[in-house]
């Protein structure tokens, strides 16, 4: 069983809250979505070409979770949502309470693109809400690159200094019956999303993406982070992810055979595989 736990939901509500117009979205050479329903459908089809059994898909700005919302409504059995929320909004709490309502399961957290603290009351407070609804908090560490937007040539004024895995400590530890999860293994944080995990049982990583951060430390791959992350973290808080996000490229098997390849050269055993591929995915949602 494969369950990816990292697709972006590029869908015609997320173009127009950038603000792109029709053209510059064009010049992307990406497919049209059409609409939520339609995309939603394609990626289902999508999913079954390549064998994965349920996604989740997120919507990728703080105003497109009824898109995401509409794909779970259409699709039940194969998607779990995330929505972006900022924190810093007026109305974040009855957003996100909204969200929820509409059957979604996951807060998304980007604090260095929203420019606020981890240790803000208003993080808090969603904690606090997704404690009592049973919610998953996902959190963004580390490098922060959103290629679309570079693409469509769109500003990035993002901060890094709010990217730190520790500063979710405090929170984390408040709050011990929340799962967290941070992907990209801390997207360049690696020490410190490990560290954070290891005092935290509450604390998951997901594996998305090419992972190129791993440029930032000499000597270390794929296979090594693995290892890192089995003896610190261990095989049931890691979560496979693609990080998909397009159409016509579609579900990113090259990201899982590379995992892949890293986990067996890493000396992970099917079992341990099985969980990270699938099994913790089933389990957390």
């Amino acid at each position: 069983m494969i369950c990816d736990a990292h697709i972006h939901f590029f869908s015609p509500g997320f173009f127009a809250g950038l603000g792109a117009s029709a053209e510059a979205v064009a010049k992307l050479e990406w497919d049209d979505p059409v609409s939520a329903e339609a995309l939603a459908d394609r990626w289902v089809a999508e999913l079954d070409a390549n064998g994965v059994s349920r996604a989740a898909i997120m919507a990728s700005l703080p105003s497109d979770a009824d898109s995401v919302a509409a794909a779970i409504s259409r699709h039940p059995t194969r998607f779990t949502g995330f929505f972006m929320v900022d924190p810093t909004r007026e109305d974040a709490i009855a957003y996100t309470t909204r969200a929820l309502d509409n059957g979604l399961r996951t807060l998304c957290l980007f604090p260095a693109m929203r420019a606020y603290s981890l240790h803000d009351d208003r993080v808090a407070k969603l904690f606090e809400l997704a404690a009592s609804r049973h919610a998953v908090v996902f959190v963004h560490c580390g490098v922060l690159s959103v290629g679309v937007r570079k693409r469509l040539g769109l500003p990035s004024p993002f901060d890094l200094r709010f990217s730190n895995p520790l500063d979710l400590q405090a929170v984390a530890s408040r709050f011990p019956t929340v799962p967290i999860v941070i992907p990209h293994f801390g997207a360049g944080m690696l020490r410190e999303a490990l560290m954070l995990a290891d005092s935290c049982p509450n604390v998951h990583l997901d594996t998305s993406s090419s992972n190129g951060w791993i440029k930032y430390t000499a000597g270390l791959t794929l296979e090594g982070v693995f290892r890192s992350a089995l003896a610190t973290v261990g095989p049931d808080r890691l979560l496979f992810g693609t990080d998909s996000s397009f159409f016509p490229r579609g579900w990113n098997r090259d990201v899982y055979d590379t995992q892949r390849a890293g986990l067996n050269a890493a000396g992970a055993t099917a079992d341990v595989q099985d969980r990270i591929f699938g099994g913790n995915f089933s389990r957390l949602f």
